[in-house]
């Protein structure tokens, strides 16, 4: 990646709060103030499970576990644009939108959806696609569980570093026959920005050294 694109695209790690000092009120009162604008909208459901629908709005739906307060400001669905490393050394850019949300229960779900983006920032088909489950435990300890679209599962440990970022490394890597091949573990790092926008950077080990593949800044649109 090139140093332009990380430095648009980096996360706000500095900060020197612990990972929660806030309430669960105070939390959702500070996320409320944050986006006003992303307050009224929500992701669709069908309402006639006997059970919540997810919600990616802390305002709406089931109240948020007590045990996810430390990845509160995740929960919400964020759009936006990133760059890609490709493994023969070229570049290109994509779309995104990621979501985060929550039926109640003491887990995240979470979606990442791509697209490849021309010179003139156009759609030009769809990429990557993954879903998943974040959990944290009463140590901080942030386990997650993403499965691509292109044959490839992992398992992820990580921490916040604060309360606006977190960081993850891939403890378990596993690909399908029809899989990327040479896709080995990698790192990631989430953080919200100065300007609010939601960072990420994925960096991959290719030949041995850890290498970023992808980083993406993305706007609430949703929570």
């Amino acid at each position: 990646m090139s140093e332009e694109r990380n430095d648009v695209n980096q996360p706000d790690t500095n900060a020197e709060s612990p990972a929660v000092s806030l309430s669960g009120s105070d939390q959702v009162a500070k996320a409320a103030e944050q986006w006003k604008e992303s307050a009224h909208r929500n992701i669709p459901g069908l309402g006639d499970l006997p059970i919540p629908d997810d919600t990616a709005n802390l305002r709406e739906g089931p109240n948020l576990h007590d045990g996810l307060l430390a990845l509160l400001p995740l929960v919400g669905v964020w759009r936006g644009t990133g760059q890609a490393d490709t493994p023969e050394g070229g570049q290109f850019s994509f779309g995104q939108q990621l979501t985060f949300a929550h039926d109640g229960e003491n887990y995240l779900t979470y979606e990442s959806r791509t697209w490849r983006l021309d010179e003139n920032g156009q759609s030009t088909g769809l990429e990557e696609r993954e879903t998943g489950f974040w959990r944290i435990n009463l140590k901080d300890e942030i386990e997650v569980v993403a499965a691509g679209a292109a044959g490839v599962v992992e398992i992820y440990y990580g921490q916040p570093l604060n309360e606006r970022a977190w960081e993850l490394e891939s403890a378990s890597t596993m690909v399908t026959a029809t899989g990327p091949t040479g896709f080995g573990p990698g790192k990631r790092l989430y953080g919200l920005m100065p300007n609010n926008n939601l960072g990420w950077v994925d960096e991959r080990v290719r030949d041995g050294e850890l290498t970023p593949r992808m980083s993406a800044e993305l706007q609430r649109v949703i929570g």
